[in-house]
């Protein structure tokens, strides 16, 4: 049987696993059979960056790290993915901030991430790579002779042709990554995108089977939104349900609604648009004061980027200037933390909201939206509020869904959530629930897993 070598940006642990699990670790670990390896960074910076990867076995499983050097990590992960990537595949041009330097260090990277790897690898292996930060790895593998099949997922939106071409240098990309065997997406939208880039950087006109071939190589692409484990999810919401978190929370309620909203503390979030929001709400639709409270949990992250310290900073100040404005001796309005919590104690939460606020200014997909309406009670469900421009919107059709960008619209929205018949939200929840059992994190393994091992007889570019 061939192994199965998944490869992405940070490596998760299994020490590192468990409540506080990330998506790719959650989606990835159905596809991690006995055998298989994990290959990545460490997500530790040293002196230099590792001449070899260190291996570790856990349970069966293999999973092989390397550290970055100080200045490696600047260019490749803070300076290119993060400054010019991340912003650009989010649509957010004015914020991309490019650097020559940065660019190359990236390049550097991923030839060091090919390097390392490249002695792991067996003949028949299937290589799986994932993300934005590893655009260029399938071509540094094949340079190096890698015949195996390879994959690659996006799991962050892809832009339209127009967009793409702000960044300098992406033709090359679009170039690397059509080294792959197959690429996938979570969304149609980003599929197109991405092969109308290829006519533009490449061109090569796409086939009625939406692949390519480009130097005698074929190229397929896929469609395979991540999903959640639905039931899992919802085993975990009950249990939850009955900590002392939880008990805690209803308590200081004091029998008001619950909306929620769990985010990672990222500009593409829409939080700063959705504190204006819930402001509106409170202003526009007076009957809701003292009648409902909202938390925001953003966990902080990627701190030493200049423009999330200062997405915080503005966040502090909305959030002060809502509970200053609404709030009494016995009620606060908007409750907001930036501390991780765990995933179970969130399952919890959920089941208790009666809105859930999933409202990005962009996103690939968001697990929120599935996680949200996995742990609710099917006989008294709350309502999911979508922003539009989230890859789930494609799916989950049912939710309220919205333009983040208007804050009396998602207000508006918020409203109709609150007083919206039972029978409706029953109707809404009970079709949304189906959806997301339908499009689990095992199907998303499956399917792209399945399509790349059909490929016959890859060949290096």
């Amino acid at each position: 049987m061939a192994r199965l070598v998944i490869v992405s940006n940070r490596v998760s642990l299994p020490t590192e696993r468990g409540a506080k699990a990330g998506g790719l670790a959650v989606a990835l670990a159905e596809a991690m059979i006995p055998g298989s390896l994990w290959f990545g960074w460490s997500g530790k910076r040293s002196v230099a960056t590792s001449e070899q990867a260190t291996v570790v076995t856990h349970g069966g499983l293999s999973y092989a790290t390397i550290d970055l050097s100080e200045s490696d990590y600047r260019r490749y992960y803070v300076g290119f993915s993060n400054g010019s990537l991340w912003p650009l595949l989010h649509y957010r041009t004015g914020l991309l901030d490019f650097k020559r330097d940065d660019y190359e260090g990236y390049l550097a990277v991923n030839e060091i991430f090919a390097d390392r790897l490249a002695p792991l690898l067996r003949p028949n292996d299937i290589i799986w790579i994932h993300d934005y930060q590893l655009l260029t790895l399938a071509a540094a593998l094949r340079r190096r002779g890698a015949n195996n099949r390879i994959g690659f997922f996006l799991h962050i939106p892809f832009v339209p042709p127009a967009v793409l071409h702000v960044l300098p240098s992406a033709a090359v990309l679009v170039r690397a990554l059509a080294a792959a065997d197959l690429i996938g997406f979570q969304t149609h939208g980003d599929r197109m995108n991405f092969l109308e880039s290829v006519s533009s950087c490449m061109d090569v006109q796409p086939d009625e089977a939406h692949g390519f071939l480009h130097n005698g190589h074929r190229t397929e692409t896929i469609v395979t939104p991540i999903g959640i484990d639905a039931d899992g999810f919802t085993r975990t919401a009950k249990r939850a349900a009955g900590m002392a978190e939880t008990k805690r929370l209803i308590e200081s309620l004091v029998g008001r609604a619950l909306a929620i909203g769990v985010d990672r503390l990222d500009y593409t979030k829409g939080l700063p648009q959705r504190f204006d929001a819930f402001g509106q709400l409170l202003h526009r639709h007076p009957e809701h004061l003292r009648k409902i409270s909202f938390l925001q949990i953003a966990a902080r992250s990627r701190e030493d980027v200049d423009r999330y310290q200062s997405l915080r900073r503005e966040l502090d100040r909305k959030a002060g200037d809502i509970n200053g404005a609404y709030s009494d001796f016995d009620w606060t309005p908007l409750r907001y933390m930036t501390r991780a919590v765990n995933r179970t104690t969130i399952a919890g939460f959920y089941r208790l909201a009666r809105i859930a606020l999933v409202t990005p200014l962009r996103d690939g997909m968001n697990l929120v939206a599935k996680e949200f309406i996995a742990a609710q009670d099917p006989s008294d469900p709350g309502v999911l509020v979508l922003s539009r421009f989230a890859g789930a919107a494609e799916e989950m059709t049912e939710a309220l869904i919205v333009n983040p960008y208007d804050a009396d619209a998602v207000a508006d929205a918020m409203h109709a959530a609150l007083i919206m018949p039972h029978e409706e939200r029953v109707a809404r929840h009970t079709a949304l629930l189906a959806k997301v059992r339908g499009t689990t994190a095992a199907s998303f393994c499956r399917d792209f897993l399945n399509r790349l091992k059909a490929i016959e007889n890859p060949a290096a570019l």
